[in-house]
C-alpha cells in the first residue's frame, strides 16, 4: 500500500485532472479564444456555388476551431442536391477548411418537360450546368423530392454513374427491357445487356475488355450480366472449306490414274479415292475402273512406260 504522503499526491493529480476535464469541456472549447474567424470553402463549381460557401461560412462562424459540428454543416447545405459531401479540417486556433464533394452529372432524364442531369445515385441535379454529352435514359422514371423513386430509373442512374469516361461520351441511351433488363445502346457499337445495376464497375470492365478483343469486332450486343463470363453475339459465321470426312483415306493419284480421271465423266468427285486398274503389257482391252472397295491387284511383268493413248482411257500395246 502507497504511503500516506503518495497517495495525498495521487488524489491532488486525479482532482486537477478533473478540473482541467471540466474546464475544457465546459469553457476552453467554446470559448473565443479558439472560435472560428476564418472559413475557406473550395470545392464548388455549381452555379448556387456563392449561395452554398455563404450557408458554410455562416454556420462555420458559431463554431470553434475544438468543437465543430458536422451536424450543423451537413444541415446548412441539405436543400443543394449537388452536395454529396464535406470534408471538414481545423486551423488552430481559429481556421476551419471545408471541402465541398459535388455529385457529377452521369445522365439525363425526361421530368415533365425538360431534360435534367441525374447523379449516378439517382439524385437530380436541377440547375447544375452540364458539360459534354451526357446519355439519355430512355424509360419510364418517377422522382420523389429531388431523388429518382423507380427502379429502373435508379438502376439505370447507376449503371450510367459507373461508366468509364471514355465510353461514357459514346453511350447514346438507356433503357430498361422486360427480358434482358438495363441494356445499354453505345455510339456505333454493340449494345451491352447489363440485367441491373449490381457490380456495375465489374460489368463495365468486363464490357471493356471485350470491346477491346479483335474476335469480337462486328458483334451486334455483349451480354454482361455475368460480368465474370461476358458474351458477344450476333457475329457473322465464318466461311468453312469443304473437307473429306475425317478417316477418309486421300490418296493422290498419279500416272494413268491421273490422266483417266481427268476425261471420265464418271469418276468420282475430289475427295473420293479412286482406283484404276493399270494396262497389262501385250493387252489391246480398254482399262476398266475397279470399285474402291475391292480394287484389283495388278503385277506388272516389267516397267510399263504409258503410251499417249493411255489418257484418252483407251489401252494401247505399251513400248518397251
Amino acid at each position: 500500500m502507497p504511503g500516506p504522503r503518495l497517495r495525498l499526491w495521487l488524489a491532488i493529480l486525479v482532482l486537477l485532472c478533473l478540473v482541467l476535464a471540466a474546464g475544457y469541456r465546459f469553457w476552453l472549447r467554446d470559448s473565443s479564444f479558439v472560435a472560428v474567424e476564418d472559413v475557406t470553402v473550395s470545392g464548388l463549381t455549381t452555379k448556387d456555388a456563392e449561395r452554398v460557401r455563404a450557408a458554410l461560412t455562416s454556420a462555420g462562424h458559431t463554431m470553434t476551431t475544438l468543437n465543430v459540428d458536422r451536424d450543423l454543416l451537413d444541415q446548412a447545405v441539405a436543400h443543394y442536391p449537388v452536395v454529396r459531401g464535406l470534408e471538414i479540417s481545423t486551423d488552430f486556433p481559429h481556421g476551419l477548411r471545408i471541402r465541398v464533394i459535388e455529385h457529377h452529372p452521369a445522365a439525363l432524364v425526361e421530368l415533365g418537360d425538360d431534360q435534367v442531369p441525374v447523379a449516378g445515385d439517382g439524385t437530380i441535379l436541377r440547375g447544375m450546368p452540364v458539360e459534354g454529352r451526357l446519355p439519355v435514359i430512355d424509360t419510364e422514371v418517377r422522382a420523389r423530392g429531388e431523388r429518382l423513386s423507380s427502379s429502373a430509373g435508379l438502376h439505370s442512374a447507376r449503371v450510367a454513374g459507373a461508366a468509364p469516361a471514355p465510353l461514357r461520351s459514346r453511350i447514346e441511351a438507356i433503357t430498361a427491357r422486360k427480358e434482358d433488363g438495363i441494356v445499354v445502346q453505345l455510339h456505333e457499337g454493340p449494345e451491352l445487356i447489363f440485367g441491373d445495376a449490381t457490380r456495375a464497375e465489374a460489368k463495365w470492365i468486363a464490357a471493356t475488355r471485350v470491346l477491346a478483343d479483335p474476335e469480337a469486332e462486328g458483334a451486334t450486343y455483349i451480354d454482361v450480366r455475368l460480368p465474370g463470363r461476358p458474351a458477344a453475339g450476333g457475329l457473322s459465321s465464318a466461311t468453312v472449306t469443304p473437307v473429306a470426312p475425317a478417316g477418309t483415306p486421300i490418296a493422290p493419284a498419279t500416272g494413268a490414274a491421273a490422266a483417266g480421271a481427268a476425261t471420265d465423266p464418271t469418276a468420282p468427285a475430289t475427295g473420293t479415292p479412286l482406283t484404276t486398274a493399270a494396262p497389262v503389257a501385250g493387252t489391246t482391252s480398254p482399262q476398266t475402273a475397279t470399285p474402291p472397295s475391292t480394287p484389283a491387284p495388278t503385277t506388272p511383268t516389267q516397267p510399263q512406260t504409258p503410251a499417249a493413248g493411255v489418257a484418252g482411257g483407251a489401252g494401247a500395246p505399251a513400248t518397251p
